[in-house]
């Protein structure tokens, strides 16, 4: 375990299930370059998940796998680590990946999301587990518009024969396991996609002061939406696909500008509870 400080960081990356099985950031960027690998932290909600330090494009960045989750950690817990470290290290841009479930029938496994709003089903995550604590998260804009834009650049610059689209909502559920044919009959009138990786962490990063944008792989088909879903086809997205993905994340994170130029820092309020 690292005993030193948190490594000062701008950016961060948090991968998923789209790009778990890329070497990343390894020769994804050509202008990618790992400072420290296998870095791991206390936090008040035990030890962090371990992190890559490395720096893009003169910017310095700190990685991490699959949303930090393991074994014998809650996700809401691992995704408190995860932030806990991304706070003291002073991020405010974030990306993120993961593979999703459709419950539009137009959507195909293999079609690339940058939603633009979620709707959280989840119901064991602690709620009240904030990292700063300290400001109202106004989350009407959920979604960094500069994050997206980067995202959906990177997109059609290395794929474009995928179908991108540029925005959509994410309906989160617990997990771990998958959805009911009646209930995605039910979430198919709140979103798009579905997945287990949205939150807490698009309202953890507002609570950081930091903005959140993804880019989410469509794998499946949600229980009763078009056919039946392969196992066989969601692994191979997961092993053909991460490398893409990968690419995706380092590019658009490459292009993301330096300032605030987008509205999510005025959507964090000063607290009118004392």
């Amino acid at each position: 375990m690292s005993t030193a400080a948190v490594p000062a960081a701008t950016r961060a990356v948090i991968g998923g299930s789209g790009s778990l099985a890329a070497d990343f950031p390894g020769d994804l960027h050509p202008d990618a370059r790992v400072l420290e690998a296998g870095l791991t932290f206390e936090t008040p909600w035990g030890e962090s998940p371990p992190f890559t330090f490395f720096e893009l494009g003169g910017q310095r960045a700190l990685h991490v796998k699959m949303h930090g989750w393991r074994k014998g950690v809650s996700r809401g817990r691992a995704s408190r680590q995860v932030f806990s470290v991304l706070h003291r290290a002073g991020v405010r841009r974030i990306l993120s990946d993961a593979g999703v479930g459709s419950l539009d029938h137009l959507l195909d496994p293999g079609d690339l999301v940058v939603v633009d709003d979620f709707v959280d089903m989840t119901t064991d995550r602690d709620r009240y587990g904030v990292v700063a604590g300290d400001h109202l998260l106004v989350m009407r804009d959920p979604v960094c518009a500069t994050g997206r834009e980067a995202l959906v650049g990177a997109a059609r610059r290395h794929a474009p024969e995928r179908r991108l689209f540029t925005r959509g909502t994410y309906v989160v559920t617990e997990g771990p396991r998958f959805e009911s044919p009646a209930e995605i009959r039910f979430l198919q009138t709140l979103g798009d996609v579905v997945g287990q990786s949205f939150c807490p962490e698009v309202w953890l990063a507002r609570d950081i002061d930091a903005c959140y944008a993804g880019i989410y792989l469509v794998v499946n088909f949600g229980e009763g939406v078009v056919r039946d879903w392969e196992h066989d086809v969601l692994a191979r997205h997961f092993r053909e696909d991460a490398a893409l993905i990968g690419r995706m994340l380092l590019d658009a994170l490459a292009a993301l500008p330096p300032g605030a130029e987008c509205g999510c820092r005025e959507l964090r309020k000063p607290t009118l509870l004392t």
